[in-house]
């Protein structure tokens, strides 16, 4: 699960980077570019494969742990330790499994959003997805939604992140401190990062 949640940090770092071309220009030309370009693209098309996968294996990995530690909390000796450490890590587990649940929720109606209607269903202009962006943000039911999604996201990243390091074996006094001071930087920019676009969308309506 540690190798799918960290090329699934890789994913959104590029994404929220590629989305930053919202802000290049006010009539969204960049973004449209950008999103044409991602659309068609036939290696990007290949890696979309490879990412649906790694998110649905990372969803069935994640269940899988849920249910086995449920299954520990309730009389396997398969963890040692105090009653305590082993609530703790129970909490953490089931904290962790929905988080991911919401998060699962947001993707779904993110991708609903703005992937179906530009592969599927149509846009509102052709060809403008940028526009698309702008209208589903002005929504305020909307944007509390991203935010609520991001939210969880973050949270679920903030022991994500460092579990994954501890789970390949990197855990070591000299860098652990490290490891985590990095994860709680991802986990705050990167959700921050995807917050600064619906709310400046929303913002801009407003004035």
């Amino acid at each position: 699960m540690s190798l799918t949640g960290l090329f699934l940090c890789t994913f959104l770092v590029v994404h929220m980077i590629g989305n930053l071309a919202l802000f290049a220009d006010a009539d969204g030309h960049s973004f449209n570019e950008y999103a044409e370009f991602m659309a068609h693209n036939p290696l990007i098309k290949t890696v979309s494969l490879g990412l649906y996968f790694f998110i649905f294996l990372h969803a069935v990995q994640g269940i899988a742990i849920w249910v086995s530690n449920r299954n520990s909390a309730g009389g396997s000796s398969r963890y040692k330790g105090s009653e305590k450490a082993k609530t703790e890590a129970s909490a953490a587990s089931r904290n962790m499994m929905w988080l991911g649940v919401l998060i699962l929720a947001f993707l779904l109606l993110h991708m609903a959003q703005f992937w179906l209607k530009a592969k599927f269903t149509g846009l509102t202009r052709e060809g403008d997805l940028y526009y698309e962006v702008s209208l589903a943000f002005q929504q305020e039911w909307v944007v509390i939604v991203y935010l609520l999604g991001l939210f969880a996201l973050s949270a679920h990243l903030l022991h994500g992140f460092q579990s994954a390091f501890q789970t390949l074996g990197l855990n070591h006094k000299k860098y652990t401190p490290v490891v985590k001071a990095i994860g709680v930087a991802f986990a705050i920019l990167v959700p921050l990062g995807f917050a600064t676009m619906p709310i400046f969308f929303y913002v801009k309506e407003m004035l």
